[in-house]
């Protein structure tokens, strides 16, 4: 008799994003140079597209795959679109990750600067086109303290925008 099988697999977490590249070999290589992905493996079409595709980042493993077109299953560079979701992750110093991401290619949607919230965050868009929040929390707040730091924040942000 076989032991009981775990609905989540080891080392996975409940919620695994996995997205669409427009090449998959060199998104594996990015995210290697740009966040110290460790690549897991990847499962080819017998014409060479990449199926299946997974890294490790951290703790959290992100899958992804080459677009196949013809299955309506294409990249944010094919669509010209602007992606709809973020991936957000913490890391141990934001400034080293958000240097690392640049230097391997992407490009910066938002600086990295400290934030109301407590985090120092920003957002940087890899060359596939999927965009990374990149943090590190410095800072813990009681709710009140947050409430008045985001009333700054937002009240700054109006008087700017006027």
């Amino acid at each position: 008799m076989s032991a009981a099988v775990s609905p989540i697999p080891p080392g996975y977490h409940r919620i695994t994003p996995h997205i669409i590249v427009s090449d998959a070999k060199k998104a594996a290589d990015f995210y290697q140079k740009a966040f110290g992905a460790e690549v897991r493996g990847m499962a080819y079409t017998p014409d060479g597209k990449v199926i299946h595709a997974e890294v490790k980042i951290g703790d959290s493993i992100l899958m992804f795959n080459d677009e196949i077109q013809a299955y309506g299953v294409v990249a944010p560079t094919t669509t010209k679109a602007s992606t709809c979701v973020t991936l957000h992750m913490y890391v141990e110093d934001a400034d080293k990750v958000f240097a690392s991401a640049l230097a391997a290619g992407a490009k910066v949607v938002m600086p990295l600067q400290d934030q109301f919230w407590g985090d120092r965050y920003g957002t940087v868009e890899d060359p596939f086109g999927h965009r990374w929040s990149i943090a590190t929390h410095i800072k813990d707040q009681s709710p009140e303290e947050m409430k008045a730091a985001m009333d700054e924040a937002m009240s700054k942000m109006a008087a700017s925008h006027s």
